[in-house]
């Protein structure tokens, strides 16, 4: 009996000599010529790999899962989140992402990061993003719903405009938060104020970082650090503890990578990224395939879920009002100014962040347009900033010249702070779910660890 094999495709695998078997089963597969297929990273990571550990660092908002998407898609490695760091442990994940330093972030993953690489988005798309899915500030359409967090503390709920102007006033400060952030990674963790951008002591920062126990009228720069103190430069001692510091080796726009022209650019920009160090380089896919990992996730929308997978979301469901659109320009202004100037001009970051921020700027200032020439009309639940919603209250009542009957602002702060507190308790019932449904993932064979995992929920 003569048994002929006949070989019609050859095709090339990418398999790294340093995964074990059940690693290379979860990789993405470079199938050759370009092609590849997508497949979901190893969830379980080994703990004896020495890996070059990357921060993927952006203000709140869905995008920064759109780019560590796309490590684990080149690796086969996951990320982790910060607060899973903090609150399940430390563990040997290559990409870490993390709100650090604003309010809605935590410094949890100790002195394990190598690099850091910096998302910036619109931030019109980004205030949006803030409100629907981290703070949940959606009760604008749903205020019913918002009572429902509260106990019976109050005697007295304040009226839905008031909740509303409360609202506003939050984004407005989360404008300045937006600059703040880009300055903190930028200058590699100088401390700085949120509201005037002055560097700031030690102690000031300290405050900063707690914004439900202190009110903004506490921590008015003039009155912790003094007008005329002359403050010496000081960083957060965190970035210390990373091999390359704070600054970002990179801006990355989550932004480019949906865009099919520039989309395939941003995903090299990523990959070359982790080539800088063969500790996470090694494990990169080859080159050839990098076009077709975007189109693997993007055109045909593997992997993960993420904020453009949202069904019915619409961000121009939201209107801002003159006043809030051009506090957005005064901030995004204030960053071209600075990063378009020398030192930071000769520096490849700084020009790709002034370019995306300027593209930014030129949509706002388009909508700002509208506003004023009354092509978009604002509606009440639209963010009209607190001299647009005190003119329309006023308006409303008859008496133009009437003040505000009562001040809120107490009930507003202890609201802020309660919300928080249910949910870090939420997030660490959440975090107990996962951690027990892994362990009870890692006792099936491998086949079912693999589709269990796979189907855990991660933070924005």
């Amino acid at each position: 009996l003569r048994v002929e094999v006949v070989q019609t495709e050859e095709t090339e695998l990418h398999l790294p000599a340093t995964l074990d078997l059940r690693s290379q089963r979860a990789l993405s597969l470079n199938l050759g010529g370009g092609n590849c297929k997508w497949q979901p990273p190893v969830y379980t990571v080994p703990e004896d790999i020495d890996f070059y550990k990357t921060v993927i660092a952006g203000f709140p908002s869905g995008d920064k899962r759109m780019i560590f998407v796309q490590m684990e898609a080149l690796t086969g490695w996951p990320a982790k989140d910060e607060w899973d760091f903090e609150h399940l442990g430390m563990s040997n994940h290559p990409f870490i992402k993390a709100n650090y330093p604003h309010h809605e972030g935590v410094w949890g993953w100790g002195d394990v990061a190598d690099q850091v690489v910096m998302m910036v988005r619109n931030i019109r798309r980004s205030m949006v993003e803030y409100h629907d899915i981290l703070w949940d500030i959606g009760y604008a359409k749903t205020w019913e719903d918002a009572s429902l967090f509260l106990d019976n503390l109050y005697s007295e709920r304040p009226p839905l405009t008031d909740f509303l102007g409360w609202r506003d006033e939050r984004v407005m400060d989360e404008v300045h938060w937006y600059g703040w952030f880009i300055d903190y990674y930028m200058e590699g963790g100088l401390l700085r104020d949120i509201f005037t951008h002055k560097t700031t002591t030690k102690e000031h920062w300290d405050m900063l970082m707690m914004p439900t126990v202190y009110t903004r009228a506490e921590l008015d720069y003039d009155l912790v650090v003094g007008a005329d103190t002359v403050v010496t430069d000081a960083y957060d001692p965190n970035c210390a503890t990373v091999t390359e510091g704070c600054e970002p080796v990179a801006v990355i726009s989550a932004e480019n990578l949906r865009d099919y022209t520039r989309g395939p650019a941003e995903t090299t920009l990523i990959a070359n990224v982790l080539k800088r160090d063969s500790r996470i380089g090694d494990y990169v896919i080859e080159q050839e395939t990098w076009d077709c990992i975007w189109s693997e996730l993007i055109e045909n929308g593997k992997g993960l879920k993420t904020v453009y997978d949202r069904p019915g979301f619409v961000e121009s469901d939201y209107n801002f009002s003159a006043e809030m659109l051009e506090e957005m320009i005064h901030e995004l202004d204030r960053l071209i100014t600075k990063y378009s100037s020398s030192p930071w001009n000769t520096k490849t970051t700084a020009n790709k962040l002034v370019s995306l921020i300027t593209e930014h700027r030129a949509l706002v200032q388009e909508e700002l347009s509208q506003v004023l020439d009354g092509s978009r009309i604002l509606t009440d639940k639209d963010f009209l900033g607190p001299k647009e919603r005190e003119m329309r209250r006023k308006l409303a009542s008859g008496s133009p010249n009437q003040d505000s009957e009562k001040d809120y602002s107490q009930y507003f702060f202890d609201m802020d702070r309660k919300l928080l507190e249910i949910r870090r308790k939420e997030m660490r019932k959440s975090l107990y779910h996962k951690r027990k449904e892994v362990e009870e993932a890692t006792n099936k064979p491998d086949a079912d660890v693999h589709r269990r995992t796979n189907r855990i929920s991660r933070t924005v």
